[in-house]
């Protein structure tokens, strides 16, 4: 396809796409930052055109963001609107620093826990401030008062703009569920209608008001009367915000597209010469948009023409149809910010980070923005982020099981210092005398000071009678302290690792499946030969049947510690299983085959984080016709939340889970008590496996029973 082909074709359109979406976007976001309205159509302009052409993210498209919302409307009331305008341009400035000095990675090592609840607690200000203006009304100082004013809001104000504001929230809610494919998005029909209705009622309500002739309305910057030191804050919180929320934004759009990934030092250049630009023009704060960026990749963009021209368009309606902006009722607008705000509180994160056990820093963080202020609840969440990992950091996990009578097994996970030796000589301790215990470490750590605490003990136990073995999974610090190498630079073991983990001249001498194969008939061979021979002599008579994609980081028997003869494997990309009806025969084979043949009891779908065909049925990537499309129209999935990778991976072993009972084999058995069907996620960067609700398709940790 040639350039002009790809442009006409793809980013054309998907230009005019986010247009539509910028204009209602960009005068709500100026109206809840208390600035001109003007301010965020320049916003948008610039960050279309100059980010767009210089940034180093070509399918992000920058602009007003609502996560700037409270920051920007706290300068523009400390130093007034063109003070604001001067502020964001050194704020640019500070920007293409950062950039120049390649520190684009660096702002992303902020807590994405913080980062979140900082967006959270944004979303929750907005909406609280918003609702008032829908209703018809005046927000009030702060978010607190907001909400202490809302009920009497409520009861005061039922009039035009109450009625326009909830219609609209209406129509942003279930537009995208009602229609699942549109050109039209949700905030353009809403405005579009509302606005309609408005001048069909002749209502009397509050409208956008925009200088009859924009170029001479712009404001000039000035350098705000103040203190140097208020000064210095305002320009480096909104420089670090902005290129936090631009850098996480590139880094989530990255994983929505298969093109060329994002450059984030030249992204943060780009970013900064689109906010001096902007700010010497008399236009908001400019970053990177979640929003936009995404519906651009939906679109179907391809090239970095696609931001730019959406600036474009967005300066040509400025300037030719100004009287119909000024049609638009700003209770319209109110609802459409409530919605973005109430947005940035992410349900996915939130059971993500609880999952993960960072929920705390994300609730301090929130609440703190909400309660107090922004810079407030960014150090709140950053203290509590620190706080979390330093009680991770000296926390360990320490059970006592009673296998049978006067056999006890004793397992530790997870960080084992000299902190933990109290705790740990009182759960020792608890042990009766002279038992048969196992002392089972799966340890990250084990310092010194805890080496003592079981050495000691277990001498002490052993001399009154009873017998202990400590054994260690996946690390070995307990007997490298024994023998005096505590601390010593450990390597992958070879059963685990890759052939880049462990090879080094056997490589580059016979290539790496050669020595590969070497290495197993050296060290693994010996050990599972028997049990090999005994398969080879009875048959295989696996219990499951494991349904996984091919991704080559996705090992079945390393993740589900089984080994020859207990899994019956069907690998395929995207772990699909077509229904019964769809004429592919392959998997269904293997279904009637471990059913009916092998008499397998468990059939499990295993997806995985970062799944490749996920991602191209998220961004329809797939070209038809070709063999990867047809093969991956087979899964039937519908997605509850593209926005959210994880879910939509979820949701895929959910589907696959329904395609397989459209088989009779699979019903049959099902119907007669012989057969369980399960799913699976498995998360890479963890090395965890979690177990998804059949229903709701919702992650949750596999719940493992005490060793017998």
């Amino acid at each position: 396809m040639s350039d002009l082909t790809q442009f006409l074709r793809r980013d054309l359109p998907a230009s005019i796409v986010v247009f539509l979406i910028a204009i209602p976007l960009s005068l709500g976001i100026a109206a809840a930052s208390g600035a001109p309205l003007l301010a965020g159509l320049v916003a948008a302009v610039v960050g279309g055109i100059v980010a767009g052409a210089l940034g180093g993210a070509p399918l992000q498209v920058s602009g007003p963001a609502a996560g700037l919302t409270v920051i920007v409307a706290g300068t523009v009331a400390d130093f007034g609107f063109a003070g604001t305008a001067a502020i964001v341009a050194v704020a640019g400035l500070v920007q293409i620093a950062l950039g120049a000095s390649r520190l684009g990675r660096a702002a992303l090592a902020l807590s994405p826990a913080v980062v979140h609840g900082m967006l959270a607690g944004i979303g929750l200000v907005i909406a609280l401030s918003q609702i008032h203006v829908m209703l018809g009304g005046s927000p009030q100082s702060s978010a607190w008062r907001n909400l202490i004013d809302l009920p009497g809001q409520i009861v005061a104000h039922h009039g035009a703009a109450a009625l326009l504001g909830v219609l609209t929230v209406a129509i942003l809610v279930l537009w995208p569920r009602l229609v699942r494919f549109s050109l039209l998005p949700a905030a353009l029909v809403a405005v579009v209608s509302m606005t309609a209705l408005a001048a069909a009622m002749n209502a009397d309500v509050d409208r956008v008001r925009l200088p009859g002739e924009p170029l001479t309305g712009l404001i000039r910057p000035a350098w705000p009367d103040a203190p140097l030191r208020e000064i210095t804050i305002a320009v480096l919180t909104i420089a670090i915000v902005a290129s936090v929320e631009s850098l996480l934004s590139a880094v989530a759009v990255d994983r929505l597209h298969d093109g060329p990934r994002a450059d984030l030092n030249r992204e943060l250049v780009g970013q900064g010469v689109a906010n001096t630009a902007s700010g010497l023009l008399g236009g908001l704060p400019v970053t990177g948009v979640i929003v936009r960026s995404s519906t651009n990749v939906a679109a179907g963009a391809r090239t970095r023409a696609s931001a730019i021209m959406h600036g474009l368009w967005i300066a040509a309606f400025v300037l030719l149809f100004t009287d119909l902006l000024e049609t638009i009722p700003m209770a319209v607008l109110a609802a459409v910010l409530i919605v973005v705000g109430l947005r940035l509180v992410d349900l996915g994160q939130i059971r993500t980070y609880a999952r993960h056990r960072e929920l705390p820093t994300y609730l301090i963080t929130a609440l703190g923005v909400v309660l107090t202020d922004l810079l407030t609840g960014v150090a709140l969440g950053m203290i509590s982020a620190a706080v979390m990992i330093l009680w991770r950091l000296t926390r360990s996990e320490i059970r006592r099981v009673e296998r049978a009578p006067g056999a006890w097994l004793v397992t530790i996970h997870g960080t084992l210092s000299f902190v933990e030796s109290a705790r740990l000589s009182r759960e020792l301790g608890a042990l009766p005398p002279g038992a048969d215990v196992d002392v089972e470490l799966h340890l990250d750590y084990l310092d010194h000071g805890a080496f003592e605490t079981i050495r000691d003990w277990r001498s002490g136990y052993e001399r009154a009678g009873g017998t202990v073995t400590v054994r260690e999974v996946h690390d070995s610090w307990f007997h490298q302290a024994t023998s005096g190498r505590l601390g010593d630079g450990k390597r992958t073991p070879r059963l685990v690792g890759s052939w880049s983990r462990w090879q080094d001249m056997d490589q580059q001498r016979r290539g790496a499946m050669e020595a590969g194969i070497a290495e197993f008939e050296r060290s693994v061979a010996p050990m599972v030969r028997p049990h090999l021979a005994d398969l080879a002599r009875d048959g295989q008579s696996p219990q499951q049947l494991f349904i996984t994609c091919a991704d080559s980081r996705v090992v079945p028997n390393l993740i589900t510690a089984s080994g020859p003869g207990d899994l019956f494997c069907v690998r395929n990309i995207g772990n699909i299983v077509p229904p019964h009806t769809a004429g592919d025969t392959s998997v269904g084979a293997a279904v009637e085959y471990a059913v009916d043949i092998l008499g397998v009891t468990t059939i499990t779908v295993c997806g995985h984080s970062g799944c490749g065909a996920v991602r191209a049925l998220i961004n329809d990537a797939a070209r038809p016709g070709s063999a990867l499309g047809d093969w991956l129209a087979n899964s039937g999935v519908r997605f509850s939340d593209p926005g959210d990778e994880e879910r939509c991976c979820t949701d895929n072993v959910v589907q696959q889970l329904t395609n397989l009972r459209t088989h009779p084999t699979v019903r049959a058995a099902e119907a007669a008590g012989r057969l369980r069907l399960t799913g699976m996620y498995f998360d890479l960067a963890e090395a965890r496996m979690y177990e998804v609700d059949p229903i709701l398709g919702d992650p949750y940790p596999v719940a493992v029973e005490p060793a017998a």
